[in-house]
């Protein structure tokens, strides 16, 4: 690989966790966000500003992550599924489980606390709707959050991906023999949202471009001639207008705003990705040649892993406490992801002055320089 394709891969994964702080620091009323998501609130400064970022430019960098692993993983075909698997589940199912059990004591101890009790009934952030303290549950139902549903809901993204590591000879095998009848396919679960147990649509379609791209071995490196890159930007950044002011306008309960927000929705992803990895190579040199900024990068994992259930958790708190401010929800949404991931930053780098080898065990090695 190129060095500065490497350079763009290690700047792309950091501004994603980056991006995805933010995302999870989203605040208004409805916080979960999907591709086909609607406000059911006035159309403001502060409602339109944060849905245009958190559920429109912004949400490139899940499917770049996918791209990013599924071309990593297909640079190592030499050696054996077995092996590699193995050293998976080190680098990813052992993490998964460390950084849930983190989520659930950092969770715990904010239920210890009656006036931080309430922030986590405000969050509302236990995948199976249950949010009573963790001593009234059974050890049946400790486990399943620490296993399958944790409470850094984040973490979906290890899960789904050990997964893919898993299967990743078929994924190699019709990438190369049927890759138009595969993406037809895939592509199609990619746009109506579907999710088949673990194998979601977005993360398939896209672990599956990075597999096949690096078989290709050229368009990651060099954009195609055909590729007009200021009709690409007019196009990202004109839907994610579009789909974000009709947001405010349609009625979730009509079968029409699904496909409607959900096509701009992909073509914004889709395109954000094309306009982001071609088009921003000045901005890749200038972070080459900052030391802090790459220092900072090392820390993505640590970033990813633990911003939440904090972000959520300071956001509730935050809202609290400026809500006879103007403008606090969208100041609390600039400030608070910021906050923690400066906070994040400076506990990984602690953690690894002085627990390097827990600190290699616990981000699966990665970060170490």
């Amino acid at each position: 690989m190129l060095d500065f394709t490497g350079t763009k891969f290690r700047f792309y994964a950091f501004v994603s966790m980056l991006l995805l702080v933010f995302v999870h620091g989203y605040n208004l009323q409805n916080t979960y966000l999907q591709p086909f998501s609607s406000v059911e609130e006035p159309l403001n400064l502060t409602t339109f500003t944060e849905y245009f970022l958190a559920n429109g430019l912004f949400r490139f960098r899940i499917p770049m992550l996918f791209i990013i692993s599924g071309y990593l993983y297909a640079m190592h075909d030499s050696k054996p599924w077995k092996q590699r698997m193995g050293k998976r589940l080190r680098t990813l199912g052992l993490p998964y489980l460390i950084w849930s059990a983190v989520g659930m004591l950092i969770t715990l101890i904010w239920q210890y606390f009656p006036f931080t009790m309430q922030f986590l009934q405000q969050a509302q952030l236990d995948q199976m709707g249950d949010n009573r303290p963790y001593w009234e549950m059974t050890w049946q139902q400790l486990l399943e959050r620490w296993t399958l549903a944790p409470i850094a809901f984040q973490l979906w993204f290890i899960r789904v991906l050990l997964i893919y590591n898993a299967i990743y000879p078929f994924l190699r095998w019709v990438t190369q023999k049927g890759a138009l009848i595969w993406f037809l396919i895939i592509g199609f679960f990619w746009l109506v949202t579907a999710n088949v147990y673990f194998l979601e649509g977005e993360g398939l379609l896209f672990f599956s471009l990075g597999i096949w791209l690096q078989k290709r071995n050229n368009w990651i490196e060099e954009k195609p001639k055909w590729i007009l890159m200021p009709a690409v930007w007019i196009v990202f950044i004109t839907t994610a207008l579009v789909k974000t002011f009709l947001a405010f306008k349609l009625s979730s309960a009509a079968a029409s705003s699904f496909w409607i927000l959900s096509v701009l929705h992909k073509t914004t992803v889709f395109t954000g990705l094309i306009a982001v990895w071609y088009g921003l190579d000045a901005v890749v040199k200038w972070f080459k040649q900052q030391p802090w900024l790459v220092w900072m990068s090392g820390f993505s994992f640590i970033i990813y892993a633990l911003h939440n259930p904090l972000v959520n958790y300071l956001m509730r708190m935050s809202t609290q406490f400026t809500q006879s401010f103007a403008y606090h929800r969208l100041f609390n949404f600039l400030v608070v992801p910021t906050i923690v991931i400066l906070l994040c930053i400076a506990i990984g780098a602690i953690f690894r002055a002085i627990l390097p080898k827990w600190y290699s065990i616990t981000t699966g090695d990665r970060g170490l320089q």
